[in-house]
């Protein structure tokens, strides 16, 4: 990415306007970039964002919409370091990256709410407010951002075009997080953990009083995420959790999908996307695994070259539906 000028990324509110410097191939000279901020949804006196990047032209742009990950409980929707958003800027996409409502705050169903209005949303008012082209739309993500990416193939209608899933997964009440994990610390008492994340809804994770991460910690200590963030006992109320889980939701008509995944991931385990691909090749749905050998969450110490090419993958993945 050594074209890619990062100065300028700014925290923004309203519909403000930063411009960076933005050079690469597709451009021959260096281009401008916006950066844009909207409320799509208002709910209470809750207003859900999302902040959409293109090249600052009247071009019409294909769409890209980004998930932020954090275990539906952490994140927002600012992206300065994400590498495939950068990548499929320099592609000349718009990336339409998006907040949601957060747990325990806000439960699962909601969540999902969210998710289903914000593409309704990109699909009414894209065109206009932002110039692009909603006839298609790729969806990606990491973590809890793959896990949404990959719920947004069947919950999400009309079906995005295109989903690549970084380290994502389709279960949510497997034991590897129904049960305490051993990879997982935490010092707090109960009461401690939930005083983190007491207080209104939240759609951005910096306007909480508490530390969403140390909920986080003191949930898969002890096994309890599943519960946390639907409210339903994973192992009497199972049944409640399946129309959000990706793997007991595929058929013919999923989208194509790449998942991306560390063989080393103690945080959402590998496995995870094999069960996903296992559903996908019984339904015969196009896909791509891409696996990276020793590598943790986020990809941490894979080898550098096939991460590299994991995302450069990635990229061709999107384009070869979307272009």
């Amino acid at each position: 990415m050594k074209n890619v000028s990062r100065r300028g990324f700014l925290k923004l509110t309203g519909t403000a306007v930063v411009l960076y410097p933005f050079g690469n191939q597709l451009f021959a000279n260096e281009k401008e970039v916006s950066v844009k901020t909207y409320t799509y949804k208002k709910v209470g006196d809750l207003e859900i964002k999302v902040v959409v990047h293109r090249p600052d032209d009247k071009v019409i742009r294909p769409v890209v919409v980004r998930i932020h990950g954090g275990a539906l409980i952490m994140g927002h929707r600012d992206w300065e370091k994400d590498r495939l958003c950068l990548k499929l800027l320099e592609e000349g996409y718009a990336i339409v990256s998006i907040d949601y409502r957060l747990a325990p705050e806000t439960k699962l169903p909601d969540i999902i709410e969210d998710l289903e209005d914000v593409f309704a949303w990109i699909r009414k008012e894209g065109p206009e407010l932002f110039q692009v082209d909603t006839s298609k739309l790729a969806v990606t993500g990491g973590s809890a951002g793959g896990y949404l990416t990959l719920t947004s193939g069947f919950r999400v209608k009309p079906r995005p075009t295109v989903l690549v899933a970084f380290f994502g997964y389709g279960d949510l009440i497997g034991d590897w997080y129904s049960t305490p994990s051993k990879h997982h610390s935490s010092d707090l008492t109960e009461q401690e953990a939930w005083d983190q994340v007491s207080g209104s809804p939240i759609s951005d994770s910096r306007e909480r009083k508490g530390k969403g991460g140390a909920f986080y910690m003191y949930c898969r200590k002890h096994g309890l995420w599943p519960k946390a963030v639907s409210g339903w006992d994973p192992f009497t109320e199972g049944e409640k959790f399946f129309p959000y889980m990706p793997v007991k939701n595929v058929t013919g008509e999923y989208p194509p999908t790449m998942l991306i995944h560390g063989t080393n991931d103690t945080d959402v385990p590998y496995e995870q996307s094999l069960m996903m691909a296992e559903e996908f090749d019984k339904h015969n749905v196009e896909h791509e695994m891409v696996t990276i050998p020793g590598a943790e969450h986020g990809l941490r110490d894979g080898d550098p070259e096939l991460v590299d090419a994991a995302y450069d993958s990635a990229v061709e993945y999107i384009n070869r539906f979307m272009k």
